[in-house]
């Protein structure tokens, strides 16, 4: 199998059918190679969260396919479409999103309980995710007690935690000054490639992007 994802004319309109329908996905089209990770570019408002939330299964397109691993999502049943968004799926936002009363390491753990994990495995691959990007020391630190960049970079270890196929980020280094960014992007990008993970990330960034194996950009609700 050498397409991890596959978006195949997906449009997504809001007000469907209303005087104030506003299209913002016209047929955009999508392959993502195993292993390979997309920079997805677009200014404010074209339907770049839109898609991502497509693509990981968060919303429904009014027309279009999704296929995950080579499965057609829109022949799932919605109990289906969610187990498959849970294993296949990981999920990485502008802001970290952490729950506050739990530490980096219980942050990282938790989804992994959520999919029948044992405890001493899912501590075991926390641990293992927070040496890869530097921040095996904060551990035991809540998310109040760490830095913009050692959030992000928390929220990074859950979104792998259980070995997702595809990573969707969505502006994730939107939050953090320059310098900060261009760290923790660079944890971010080795993190992928060291899992051999599919990624598409979304960015304002150009000098970020041009570090990817490809960039598209949305346009007029379609991929260029």
């Amino acid at each position: 199998m050498s397409e991890a994802l596959v978006l195949s004319g997906i449009e997504k309109a809001y007000n469907r059918g209303a005087p104030g329908e506003i299209a913002v996905l016209r047929g955009a089209d999508l392959t993502v190679r195993v292993g390979e990770v997309v920079a997805l570019v677009a200014p404010s408002g074209a339907g770049k969260s839109t898609l991502l939330h497509i693509a990981g299964l968060l919303d429904t397109a009014d027309a279009g396919e999704v296929r995950l691993g080579g499965q057609v999502m829109e022949a799932m049943s919605d109990q289906a479409r969610t187990a498959a968004r849970r294993a296949e799926v990981g999920f990485i936002y502008q802001f970290h999103h952490l729950l506050p009363e739990f530490t980096a390491l219980e942050n990282i753990m938790l989804p992994q309980l959520a999919n029948g994990v044992s405890r001493a495995a899912a501590e075991a691959r926390a641990r293992n995710l927070l040496i890869r990007v530097g921040i095996e020391a904060r551990a035991n630190h809540r998310p109040a007690q760490l830095s913009g960049g050692e959030q992000q970079r928390v929220a990074f270890c859950r979104a792998l935690a259980n070995t997702p196929r595809v990573l969707l980020a969505d502006e994730p280094t939107g939050n953090l000054d320059p310098a900060t960014s261009d760290q923790v992007f660079e944890a971010l990008l080795e993190l992928v490639r060291s899992t051999g993970l599919s990624a598409v990330i979304a960015t304002h960034n150009l000098q970020l992007a041009a570090r990817m194996d490809r960039t598209l950009r949305l346009e007029g609700g379609r991929l260029v």
